[in-house]
């Protein structure tokens, strides 16, 4: 007969107290080992998670019917926990304590991977705290209270002849929630807590660098599209189906005759996962560059390896696979003499504003797309931008790649048939045929990482 060690009764006994609820502060890093299998998929399905509750926070007013009702089909399509569940009730797929399990264990993953920038950090908790704020809310009052003196908190809540007193005040620091009354919602005398600090882990490090930078879509790399298109067709597509950030390199590029390495490796690999082959992609640069002041035999010396490179001819052959947004908007900052990188993330705002005054945005659709860049949504407001350009109410799919954008843009403009807008079970995604998550491998073992994080 075996009996377990102490160490892990001990592991067991942590996780039982501190999965006692479906929510927690994350006061405590999680102590057991994990597979790195089990570290990737936590890591991408709260990623997902976090993504959906950010277009759902700017799309409708949070805590309303429509984003507690969207939300909360992404809890179930993750297995994510968000509300006290009946034990009596037969429950399908995952446990409630396994869910509990991820939720603990991916908060502390991304919290590695976001804490290494001012821009992810802030992201991070604004996700983290519409996150909480919505599950607090799904709970009683009873196991409100609960949570808060299980997490030392011992706060109650305000009684009526209180909310009377403080009406105006609670009123204006309050969401206005459709058909909720503030003598109907719970309301507590708290103080400010901030999210614990964790140090990263350097044999992880490359790993928590790339999920920063997640993306989760589509695989654009594939080259079932190659030949699709021809060269004389990339001004006239440019115009109508590029994004803001590849028709600021295709512009430049004409008026220029050149791209530095950043913007050739953004641009190229944006034209290949359209449908550039590999011949057409060197006839376009050589023709492109000896404009300027680059003659055909230097480019051939100079530029035509890194081309071939990009479509796996040269060096290790790899297949390289066109940037993702969050790539774009995360890696490689442009500096000046540069033309790559995101419009809406590294562009003045009075400069952004001229830019889409040229291309026709009407005054309040730049103010709107402003809006966005301000509260830092610079996928949302390229999704804006796309709206108002090609004249529709809603996109209806939630934008994460340039070549997606184009995809959507073509597929508009050809006519053809999209899906009616519906309740999906993933708000907000689409159906793609394969998908691709980004993920070094280069982390052989995770035995023990969090008893060292």
């Amino acid at each position: 007969m075996q009996f377990p060690s102490r160490r892990k009764r001990l592991i067991n006994n942590a996780q039982e107290e501190m999965y006692g609820q479906p929510i927690q502060f994350y006061g405590q890093p999680p102590i057991e080992n994990i597979s790195l299998s089990e570290f990737e998929t936590f890591a991408v399905e709260r990623l997902k998670l976090l993504k959906t509750i950010e277009n759902l926070g700017v799309s409708y007013v949070k805590q309303s019917e429509h984003y507690a009702r969207k939300l909360e089909s992404e809890f179930k399509n993750l297995h994510f926990p968000y509300r006290e569940v009946d034990d009596r009730k037969v429950q399908t797929g995952p446990s409630e304590f396994e869910k509990r399990r991820k939720d603990h264990i991916s908060h502390f993953i991304l919290r590695l991977a976001y804490c290494q920038t001012e821009d992810l950090r802030r992201w991070f908790i604004q996700q983290e705290v519409d996150l909480f704020r919505f599950r607090f809310n799904e709970l009683g009052s009873k196991q409100k209270l609960e949570f808060l003196h299980r997490n030392n908190l011992q706060y109650d809540t305000i009684n009526v002849e209180e909310k009377k007193t403080l009406l105006d005040k609670l009123v204006s620091s309050s969401y206005a929630v459709s058909g909720i009354t503030v003598e109907e919602q719970d309301f507590y005398k708290l103080t400010a807590r901030s999210l614990p600090i964790v140090h990263s882990d350097e044999r992880l490090q490359p790993l928590l660098n790339h999920l920063s930078h997640a993306y989760v879509g589509q695989d654009y790399s594939i080259q079932k599209n190659v030949g699709k298109i021809s060269l004389e067709q990339i001004d006239s597509l440019s115009g109508k189906s590029f994004p803001l950030c590849m028709k600021q390199l295709h512009q430049s590029l004409r008026e220029n005759h050149h791209l530095r390495h950043g913007g050739r490796m953004q641009y190229g690999l944006f034209l290949k996962g359209i449908g550039l082959s590999l011949e057409q992609a060197l006839q376009f640069w050589r023709s492109e560059f000896i404009r300027g002041k680059v003659d055909a035999d230097k480019f051939d010396k100079q530029y035509a390896y890194s081309i071939r490179h990009m479509f796996g001819k040269e060096g290790r052959r790899a297949d390289y696979t066109p940037y993702s947004c969050m790539k774009v908007i995360l890696s490689n900052m442009p500096s000046q003499g540069d033309y790559h990188g995101c419009p809406f993330r590294h562009s003045d705002p009075e400069l952004l504003k001229q830019k889409l005054q040229v291309y026709k945005v009407s005054p309040s659709g730049i103010n709107q797309i402003l809006e966005l860049v301000k509260g830092m949504h610079y996928q949302l407001a390229c999704q804006k931008y796309f709206e108002l350009t090609h004249n529709v109410e809603d996109a209806n799919f939630s934008l994460n790649h340039p070549n997606q954008y184009f995809v959507e843009s073509q597929r508009l403009l050809s006519g053809g048939v999209r899906e009616p807008k519906r309740e999906p079970e993933t708000p907000h995604k689409t159906k793609a045929p394969s998908a691709a998550v980004e993920v070094p491998e280069v982390i052989e073992d995770l035995d023990s990482f969090f008893q060292d994080a």
